[in-house]
């Protein structure tokens, strides 16, 4: 059975009555921070607390915790009292918190069921941003680990399409999952039919680890790449991923709207 010895405690400045680190731990571990040396935030403030004669307050916020429960604790304090804290690390469970100062929106992932994504639409020797325009998809394939992340699309996520070295080119919702290209088809016809700029989407479609994978987009707005929608030393986001969630990325998702001219809210409310 886990032990459930552990607390979350919290550095009071005696001064102010104000809150200045949170932290995790079992036995003495709370007042280690009281003998450390640095030129960190909170090894500065207790070195003037002293320096006025006085001493922190320390007190236990939760205690009989489990170490998973202590990590979320802790987590949960430092995301809600944010930049006033001298805590360096954000904690562990981070990337399940709401990033700070995003209240007044409403955020995918967290406002709305679905999510949103940025899709890499891998433009080459596989696929084409004109064939994904024109046929109302994005695939991955040529091998489980990049296939899987476009499998992992759910039906009515909003995707925006970032073609490399050029921009953002599209942003759509998912209609359906992706399936293997040799089920896909656009208009009762399989893409075969139609003159792909890209032809070599077919290889290996019979391997079902290797073939290429579909999910059909419907765009609500694309334009072609010479026209794609970028912006240098914006702290716009890109890597070089198949897909990741943008529910973090509020100043790129503000981009993409202006560039397109739509509500992603909108989008992902259904209207």
């Amino acid at each position: 059975m886990e032990r459930a010895d552990y607390y979350v405690y919290v550095y009071i400045d005696p001064r102010s009555l104000e809150e200045f680190y949170y932290g995790k731990g079992r036995g003495s571990r709370k007042v280690i921070h009281l003998d450390e040396e640095g030129d960190n935030r909170k090894v500065k403030l207790i070195e003037a607390i002293k320096a006025a004669g006085r001493s922190p307050m320390i007190k236990v916020v939760a205690a009989g915790l489990t170490q998973a429960e202590a990590l979320l604790v802790e987590k949960t304090l430092i995301w809600k009292l944010g930049r006033t804290l001298t805590n360096v690390s954000s904690g562990h469970f981070a990337e399940k918190f709401r990033p700070h100062n995003t209240l007044h929106l409403d955020l995918p992932g967290f406002d709305f069921a679905n999510g949103i994504y940025y899709l890499n639409v891998g433009d080459g020797i596989y696929r084409s941003w004109e064939d994904c325009r024109t046929y109302g998809f994005l695939s991955a394939g040529q091998g489980k680990k990049w296939s899987d992340q476009i499998r992992a699309l759910q039906a009515r996520d909003a995707v925006i399409a970032y073609l490399k070295g050029e921009g953002y080119v599209g942003v759509g919702i998912v209609e359906e999952p992706a399936i293997r290209i040799g089920q896909f088809l656009h208009r009762g016809r399989p893409l075969s039919s139609f003159s792909l700029r890209q032809s070599n989407i077919y290889e290996c479609a019979e391997d079902s680890e290797k073939s290429e994978y579909l999910a059909r987009v419907k765009w609500v707005a694309s334009v072609p790449r010479e026209k794609a929608k970028f912006k240098a030393k914006a702290a716009l986001f890109t890597t070089q991923l198949i897909r990741a969630s943008l529910a973090s990325q509020p100043v790129t998702l503000r981009f993409v709207e202006e560039s397109f001219g739509l509500s992603i809210s909108d989008l992902l409310g259904g209207n």
